[in-house]
């Protein structure tokens, strides 16, 4: 039996997409095996977000050749998509496939196999209008599963190179995404998380279709609890989609929106379309739809021409919105990027610095909103044992509106929807009691 191992860097999408090609190899007969063992084909997806991004991807790329220079090596992801040639330089690569044309991936395969001969099979993404088609049945993760719904992005922000690997914004056939979550359901999923590069963006492309209609379409799918956006920028919440916030009941009480930065010259250098006020202001339309709801964002420190002032205005800003939890990064230099090319970086001590003040306010508004639900009843859908009580018999997994609580509770618990009692709040952690398990959850639904 022919094996295959597998290496993914980066974001959810490409994790998505390694489930995908391995859909495609196992309807050949391959066995899945671990990266570290000998395979005879090796596929790294790669990232290209940052420059450590390129390079954790040769170096693993080497690590497979190392392991078994007998293998076909194969390359796919982002960093594949733009810089073909650099990796098919790196002796004993035998493919190059970008993020299109995977369903042809088995066919390069078998040519390589009969010529051994290398093969760059990557095309410019930029005209590229259509979805690539991928489905994932199941996913190693049993108690959610990702849904892709969207791919590319037309935005451009100056300190991002993602439009030139992931290509402009396609949406994947509503009525495909409809028949996929039916099956996904019938597999036992109760929770389906919508994920693309730009997933509010969905429907850009298409006729009177939008993210809100999918919503809706999604909401009628029997069995499916909760439906989860993996992030979506606060321009793209209009009218409609904060009636769906507001009447659906299977919308979790979670959403992901990317402020990174909260000064209005920084936002404007770096090319994103809302100022800090229609920001603030949107914030304030969604607490009304969806009350309680937990919003998190992503945050870049340090970006070129960020004076102290302006960083604090962004604190500031952060602090009145309060967001349930903000993921902090230091601005880094993106080869090909106009960022990367304006002449006032910031030093990266100062970086350095403005990063320690915002994990702390980060830790905070955390605390803060997990302390409004001491006392309250969540729904929570057990996703594992949890590893830190010493006598076991503890469970853990994410409310609805993403707090990760810790309760009593055995593994025959996993993937059921659970009433949990909040007891006590934490940074990353809170403490509750089980009441009562709502349903037979996925181990019945598999059977």
């Amino acid at each position: 039996m022919p094996s295959v191992a597998f290496y993914t860097l980066g974001c959810k999408v490409n994790f998505y997409d390694t489930e995908a090609i391995w859909q495609y190899f196992k309807n050949e007969g391959y066995d899945q095996v671990d990266f570290e063992q000998t395979a005879d084909v090796y596929l790294i997806n790669t990232c290209h977000v940052t420059n450590t991004g390129d390079k954790k991807s040769r170096q693993m790329i080497r690590r497979a050749v190392r392991r078994n220079p007998e293998a076909i090596v194969a390359v796919t992801g982002c960093y594949a998509q733009t810089s073909p040639a650099e990796i098919l330089d790196i002796p004993g690569v035998d493919l190059v496939i970008g993020n299109q044309d995977r369903d042809k991936i088995m066919d390069f395969i078998h040519d390589i196999e009969k010529t051994r001969q290398p093969i760059n099979a990557v095309r410019n993404i930029m005209k590229t209008r259509v979805f690539e088609e991928m489905d994932v049945p199941d996913f190693a993760e049993r108690t959610r599963a990702f849904l892709k719904i969207q791919d590319g992005c037309n935005n451009f922000c100056t300190f991002c190179i993602i439009p030139w690997s992931r290509g402009l914004s396609r949406s994947r056939d509503p009525k495909s995404i409809i028949t996929q979550a039916h099956q996904l359901v019938g597999a036992g999923y109760k929770e389906i998380v919508l994920t693309g590069i730009h997933t509010g963006g969905y429907g850009d492309d298409l006729e009177d279709y939008r993210l809100s209609d999918l919503l809706w379409d999604l909401d009628r799918v029997d069995g499916l609890e909760r439906i989860r956006i993996s992030s979506i920028e606060a321009s793209q919440i209009d009218e409609k989609m904060l009636d769906v916030l507001n009447r659906s009941s299977k919308m979790c009480r979670h959403l992901h929106i990317p402020l990174q930065a909260g000064d209005d010259t920084v936002l404007k250098r770096m090319r994103r379309k809302y100022t800090t006020e229609e920001f603030y202001n949107k914030m304030g339309l969604i607490r009304q739809a969806m009350p309680d709801v937990g919003i998190t964002t992503d945050v870049i420190v340090g970006f070129p021409g960020e004076t102290d002032e302006m960083f604090r205005n962004g604190y500031d800003l952060m602090k009145a919105i309060q967001f349930s939890e903000m993921h902090v990064f230091p601005y880094s230099k993106r080869t090909g990027t106009p960022a990367a090319r304006m002449e006032d970086q910031v030093d990266e001590e100062v970086k350095n610095a403005r990063v320690h003040d915002l994990i702390d306010l980060s830790e905070q508004l955390q605390l803060a909103y997990a302390e409004r639900f001491v006392g309250q009843i969540l729904e929570v859908i057990p996703e594992r044992e949890y590893k830190g009580a010493p006598q076991g018999g503890k469970m853990q997994g994410y409310s609805d509106n993403y707090l990760q609580l810790v309760f009593n509770g055995s593994s025959d618990l996993e993937g059921k929807l659970c009433r949990v009692k909040v007891t006590k709040a934490g940074v990353n952690e809170c403490e509750g009691e089980l009441l009562s398990v709502m349903d037979h959850g996925l181990k019945a639904a598999a059977q």
